[in-house]
C-alpha cells in the first residue's frame, strides 16, 4: 500500500472515532455558563459593597475573587467542578475559575503522594507553565516599553 493511500485511510479512521459535537448547542451552553459564573461575581461584587461600605473598589474585588477562588476549589474537591465543566465547555474555563480549577485538581489527585510530593509539587503542573510564561512576557513587554 503506498503512503497517500494509507494516510487517506488513517485520516478516515480519524474522523470515524472523533466524537462529533453541535457547535450551537455548545457554544449556547459555554456562553450561559460564563455568564453566570461572571453574573455571580458581579453578586459577590455587590453583596460585599453593601455588607462593607467602608471598603475601597479595590478590596472589594478581592474578597470577590477570593470568595469565587474558594467556590470553585471547593466545588473541584467534591466532584462537581468537573460535571460543570463537561456541560459547559470553555464556558467554565473563565481566567479565574479556570486557573484555580487547574491548580486544586493536580493536588486533589496527587494527594496520596504526600504533602510535599504530591500536594505541593504537583499543584504547579498544568499552572507553572502559564504562570512562567505570564512573568517572561510581562518581563519582556516591561523591558521593550522601558527602552522604547
Amino acid at each position: 500500500m503506498d503512503k497517500n493511500k494509507r494516510n487517506i485511510n488513517y485520516n478516515v479512521y480519524v474522523e470515524s472515532k472523533i466524537p462529533k459535537t453541535k457547535a450551537w448547542p455548545s457554544l449556547f451552553k459555554a456562553f450561559f455558563l460564563g455568564g453566570v459564573m461572571c453574573l455571580i461575581g458581579q453578586g459577590l461584587f455587590d453583596l460585599y459593597s453593601h455588607l462593607f461600605p467602608n471598603l475601597a473598589e479595590t478590596e472589594v474585588s478581592t474578597c470577590m475573587l477570593m470568595t469565587i477562588i474558594f467556590i470553585t476549589c471547593f466545588l473541584t474537591g467534591i466532584g462537581v467542578y468537573d460535571v460543570i465543566g463537561a456541560w459547559g465547555g470553555a464556558g467554565s474555563v473563565i481566567p479565574i475559575t479556570g486557573f484555580s480549577n487547574s491548580i486544586s485538581s493536580p493536588s486533589i489527585e496527587f494527594k496520596k503522594e504526600g504533602i510535599i510530593y504530591g500536594i505541593c509539587v504537583k499543584m504547579f503542573t498544568i499552572a507553572g507553565p502559564v504562570i512562567v510564561c505570564g512573568v517572561v512576557g510581562s518581563i519582556v513587554c516591561g523591558a521593550i516599553s522601558l527602552f522604547l
